[in-house]
C-alpha cells in the first residue's frame, strides 16, 4: 500500500509494515494547483492533490498535533470525500510514553506486523543520507544536493532501493565546494521550487537545512530506538529545546548568516521573533505563498544580506 503523510511519521514503521511511504509535502513545491480555499498552501495543495486524483494513496497519516497544525481540516475533506482510511497522529512535547502508545496505534493502523529486517534497513540507508549532511558542512557536497537527499529522508522517495542508489551517486561525486558564504535555512522549507538552485548560482553554501536535519538525525533499528529518537522531534517540542539544537548545529557548521523561512498563515510564523532575540547570528526572514520559481523580490533581499554578511 501507498501510505501517505503529511509531516514527519518514522518511515522506519512504514516500511517495515510492508507500505510505502509518500510524504505528501515533498509533491507542493513543483505543483501546478493553486489552491483558491485555503489557509496554508502546504497543505491545501497535497489536499487537491488528492481530491483530483493526481496523487493515488491508500491510506493516510495526518500529523495533526505537534508540528503542523492547518492539516487537520484538509485531511478530514479527504476522509470524508474519498473515503481513504486516516489516522491522526499527536505529538505531545517529547513524553516518550505517550509517544509510544502512538507508535503502537500507528502499528495496528498499518497491519499490525512490523520486519525488523527492513526496520534495519531503512536505519541502515538513514545513516547514508546523514553522511551527505555531514560532506555537506565539511565542503564536499553542495546545498543544493544536500536538501534533495536530505528532505526524502521523510519517506525514502517511496523506493528504498531508487533512493539508496541516488545518495550513492551523490556521495561518488568528487567535489569541492567553493563559495563567499555559508549559510543556514531555518524553518519550514521554502515553498519555492528552485530556492536552493538559486542559491547555488549566486555562490552560497547552504550547510544546515533545519527541517531536513530532522528527517536525517532520527532514526532506528528497534522500536524502542524509534520512540526514543522521533520523541526529541524539534518541531514537535518546547521551542527552547528547538533552539539549543539550532545554536548548537549553527556553531559546528561555522555558519556566516541565518535564513529563516516563514510559510503565509503558519503558526511558526509566530516563532520568528523568538528566534530572532535567542540566535544571535544575522539573520533574514523570507516569506512565501503559494508554490512558485523564487520571486524576485525575494531574490533581491538575499543578495542585499549576502552582501551585509560580506
Amino acid at each position: 500500500m501507498k501510505i501517505g503523510i503529511t509531516a514527519i511519521i518514522p518511515p522506519e514503521i512504514i516500511y517495515s509494515a510492508g507500505h510505502t511511504s509518500i510524504d505528501l509535502n515533498n509533491l507542493v513545491p513543483q505543483s501546478k494547483i493553486y489552491p483558491k480555499n485555503k489557509l496554508c498552501a502546504w497543505t491545501a495543495t497535497w489536499r487537491e492533490l488528492i481530491l483530483k486524483d493526481e496523487i493515488k494513496i491508500d491510506k493516510l497519516i495526518v500529523v495533526a498535533g505537534g508540528d503542523c497544525q492547518n492539516s487537520l481540516v484538509d485531511a478530514e475533506k479527504i476522509e470524508l470525500k474519498k473515503k481513504i482510511p486516516t489516522y491522526y497522529f499527536f505529538y505531545q512535547f517529547g513524553d516518550k510514553k505517550h509517544f509510544k502508545n502512538e507508535i503502537k496505534k500507528l502499528i495496528d493502523f498499518l497491519g499490525g506486523n512490523i520486519d525488523k529486517t527492513t526496520l534495519r534497513e531503512v536505519y541502515q540507508i538513514k545513516k547514508l543520507a546523514k553522511k551527505v549532511d555531514e560532506l555537506c558542512y565539511k565542503d564536499k557536497i553542495n546545498g543544493k544536493d544536500t536538501f534533495y537527499i536530505t528532505i526524502s529522508a521523510s519517506d525514502l522517495k517511496g523506493d528504498l532501493n531508487a533512493y539508496k542508489k541516488e545518495i550513492y551517486n551523490i556521495l561518488n561525486k568528487d567535489e569541492n565546494i567553493e563559495y563567499s558564504h555559508r549559510i543556514a535555512l531555518i524553518g519550514i522549507p521554502p515553498i519555492f521550487s528552485d530556492f536552493y538552485e538559486y542559491l547555488n548560482e549566486i555562490n552560497v553554501h547552504c550547510v544546515y537545512n533545519e527541517l531536513a536535519y530532522e528527517f536525517v538525525r532520527m532514526g532506528g533499528d528497534s522500536i524502542k530506538n524509534i520512540v526514543n529518537s522521533y520523541s526529541t522531534y524539534s518541531f514537535a517540542n518546547h521551542i527552547t529545546k528547538r533552539i539549543k539544537i539550532i545554536k548548537k548545529e549553527l556553531k559546528r557548521r561555522k555558519v556566516d548568516g541565518v535564513i529563516h523561512y516563514t510559510q503565509m498563515n503558519c503558526h511558526h510564523k509566530l516563532e520568528d521573533e523568538i528566534l530572532r532575540e535567542f540566535i544571535d547570528y544575522p539573520m533574514l526572514t523570507i516569506e512565501g505563498d503559494i508554490p512558485q520559481k523564487t520571486p524576485e523580490q525575494t531574490k533581491l533581499r538575499v543578495e542585499a544580506f549576502i552582501e551585509l554578511l560580506g
